[in-house]
């Protein structure tokens, strides 16, 4: 079977009603598990049980949501990723995949067995106990600077522009501010219950691409790839490969991986939660590297930072077409809404006078000031995203990764 695809075609002419109606419902579906989320939270007469509630779903999540919220979270930098696969092949498993499995695995058996005794909230907390209280400061400074969800609003900036012909700056201000009116409603139990939706549209449309693409063209396109497509190391060198295997260790003082493991209902839950969520990693990733390796080989020209996208959205049929920008936007959302609460969390809980700490609106006040920094740093970077990733998460792990590991 043949199907002919363009590098640049208009995406919004490709659009049937039917596409736009079920990706509006399948997003706004996702307020629907947020207010069902909402509906199970117990109020109590202690502002310090509703604050635990607020920050950590009150430690209640079960392997199932635990999985699903660590899964979702974990990967909204897809345009990033994607564009390295369309780049370099299986280069971007080695350096997106393989790596980040070797770390995750060594949190679940390394780091959790020596945080167990630890009844705390955020990791700068972990690290206060650990170090003192200046240190907590210091790495709450540090891990706000790595939770500013700048790559997630330049990309959910991105896919509105790209599907919509939204301008950049309106579609980033629209994304954060529906993360952010969600991300008040019920503080992490919101974003739990919102990424358990996100959870498997976002999963099923990576690997429904590369299905289609296999059955739509078999393996021959790949073929035509050179040869540097298939070695682990792509074109770079040793040195640039282990430099990504590096950043790769940041899981290891991962702010949003420690809050999940805060806010299971025991570590062995979120160890077997790591283990689980890391084979669901590894499906990803081999369906998204492949999938966008067909798209190179099927249009070699196309921008490489939406060439993915351009290429599943002309593969699908009518109405999965939707489904797909659902589970794109489901990405990119998982991980803002993550990325926000917990910036602001940090805010709220580590950084302010110990008399504010535990405040419920001093939170909200947090999360909206991490919401505004994110629209305004991602206009700044100008939309590249891999120069965030290399400089606002490398400066934050190297300040703390030693110190926490010993």
């Amino acid at each position: 079977m043949s199907q002919t695809i363009l590098s640049d075609p208009n995406i919004t002419s490709l659009l049937t009603s039917l596409d736009i109606l079920l990706f509006i419902l399948l997003t706004l579906a996702t307020l629907g598990f947020v207010f069902y989320g909402n509906s199970r939270k117990r109020i109590t007469a202690s502002e310090s049980d509703n604050f635990l509630d607020l920050m950590l779903m009150g430690r209640q999540l079960t392997l199932p949501i635990f999985t699903a919220t660590l899964v979702a979270t974990w990967y909204g930098g897809i345009f990033g990723v994607s564009q390295i696969a369309f780049d370099n092949g299986i280069f971007n498993f080695v350096s997106q995949g393989f790596f980040w499995y070797v770390t995750y695995l060594i949190f679940a058996f390394y780091i959790i067995d020596h945080i167990k005794d630890f009844k705390v909230m955020t990791l700068p907390d972990l690290i206060g106990r650990m170090f003192g209280p200046k240190s907590e400061k210091l790495s709450a400074l540090f891990n706000v600077l790595n939770l500013i969800p700048i790559v997630y609003t330049i990309s959910l900036g991105l896919l509105l522009n790209l599907v919509f012909g939204v301008h950049d700056v309106y579609g980033i201000v629209m994304g954060v501010g529906f993360v952010l009116a969600y991300s008040l409603m019920g503080g992490l139990r919101s974003v739990v219950y919102s990424d358990i939706f996100q959870f498997f549209i976002m999963v099923g449309s990576v690997i429904m691409v590369v299905l289609f693409s296999l059955g739509t063209f078999g393996i021959a396109p790949l073929k035509t790839l050179p040869a540097s497509y298939f070695h682990p190391m792509g074109t770079y060198t040793w040195g640039e490969t282990i430099a990504w295997g590096l950043i790769a260790l940041s899981t290891l003082v991962d702010p949003n991986f420690y809050q999940r493991c805060f806010a299971a209902n025991s570590f062995a839950t979120a160890k077997k939660g790591i283990i689980i969520s890391t084979i669901i990693w590894f499906i990803f990733d081999i369906s998204l590297t492949f999938g966008a390796m067909y798209a190179k080989a099927v249009i070699p020209n196309a921008n490489s930072e939406t060439a993915y996208f351009i290429y599943a959205l002309q593969l699908l049929p009518d109405g999965l077409r939707g489904v797909f920008l659902a589970g794109i936007t489901a990405t990119i959302l998982s991980t803002l809404d993550s990325y926000i609460f917990l910036a602001g969390s940090t805010i709220a809980y580590d950084l302010v006078p110990k008399r504010l700490r535990g405040k419920i609106r001093i939170h909200h006040l947090g999360v909206v000031s991490v919401a505004i920094i994110s629209i305004i740093m991602a206009n700044l970077f100008e939309g590249n995203i891999k120069a965030v990733w290399k400089t606002l998460g490398s400066i934050s792990s190297a300040a703390i990764l030693v110190p926490v590991i010993l």
